[in-house]
């Protein structure tokens, strides 16, 4: 039996530590068809790396090239909070201790956040971060062990997430399932995250667009093979 879901109804709060973040638009301040429609596709757009060992071959023309997401940050609370009655509380020892150490990621109800999740393929790996908790931040990999099918919390009515508009011939939320890899060499806090964010955003690094700071209330967010690899090269820095 899944255990209670621990993902976000809706937008994911803002981080504590980010009280003065712009917070970008979410379907709570939409409705469910404008953000359906707006969500159609992961956002495309073009990045240029160009930051240390970063950096990134131009194409022909100075033209830059279209971002490819093929890893994901994926949000969960390590801190009890109840929703509905229900504790939304999952931290990454709450996956190890499943059998398999592997879990299904249920409970999104966002249509952005299920387009990515639909978008996610076998094997892809993603950053298991701590939200919405006294100091967030990155704690583990996990990896894509399933690709998206129907997430069977939108039909119990005893669930928080529980959505009545959705139908079982045509279901509106998808999860995926997910797997413990490892823990990283070392937490990797929010705040030092933002610091190379901010540097990049004026030197054009790999982290100048990521979507932890232009989307940061997504619970689940795609990465750039740039921004993967610069994240995870922190593990093997002395904290800041």
């Amino acid at each position: 039996m899944p255990w209670p879901s621990r993902k976000r109804d809706k937008g994911a709060v803002a981080d504590k530590k980010e009280p003065d973040a712009k917070i970008a638009k979410t379907e709570e301040e939409t409705s469910d068809k404008e953000e359906e429609e707006k969500s159609a596709k992961p956002p495309a757009g073009s990045s240029k790396s160009g930051w240390k060992n970063w950096k990134k071959k131009e194409s022909e023309g100075g033209e830059e090239s279209k971002i490819t997401y093929c890893h994901w940050l994926l949000k969960s609370e390590p801190e009890s909070r109840l929703e509905k009655g229900v504790d939304v509380k999952f931290s990454v020892d709450d996956l190890k201790a499943q059998p398999n150490q592997t879990t299904c990621w249920d409970g999104v109800r966002n249509y952005q956040a299920r387009n990515f999740l639909r978008s996610m393929k076998l094997g892809q790996q993603a950053f298991f971060y701590h939200s919405n908790c006294k100091e967030p931040g990155i704690v583990a990999l996990v990896k894509i062990v399933k690709e998206a099918y129907p997430d069977h919390t939108q039909f119990d009515q005893k669930d928080p997430h529980y959505d009545s508009t959705s139908r079982k011939e045509n279901p509106k939320w998808s999860m995926v399932d997910v797997q413990f890899v490892r823990m990283t060499k070392r937490f990797i806090p929010l705040s030092e995250i933002k610091a190379h964010h901010l540097a990049h955003k004026a030197d054009g690094g790999p982290l100048k667009d990521m979507m932890l700071f232009t989307r940061q209330r997504l619970s689940i967010q795609p990465l750039t093979r740039e921004e993967f690899d610069f994240v995870l090269s922190l593990e093997e820095e002395k904290p800041h």
